[in-house]
């Protein structure tokens, strides 16, 4: 079976994430959630742009903002 994106994504639930946005910001903090959209929900989210870093606690993200997902402990397989 096929991965879909979101399915892939949904196995870094829980872990430390950080994103890299299209205006070049980036934001790290613990995904919690992930729709069929890609839209995403982080908690305890810090953003760094060029000029500044500031915690921003929980936030949603529009997935068409989103330009990669690094996740330093990867995913785990989902066992069948």
């Amino acid at each position: 079976m096929v991965d879909t994106p979101s399915t892939l994504v949904e196995r870094l639930l829980g872990q430390r994430v950080t994103l890299t946005l299209k205006d070049t910001r980036q934001m790290v903090g613990t995904l919690l959630g992930v729709d069929e959209h890609l839209n995403l929900v982080l908690d305890n989210a810090d953003e760094t742009t060029t000029e500044v870093s500031r915690h921003l606690g929980r936030v949603v993200l529009r997935g068409s903002n989103v330009v990669t997902l690094h996740a330093p402990q990867g995913s785990s397989p989902k066992s069948n």
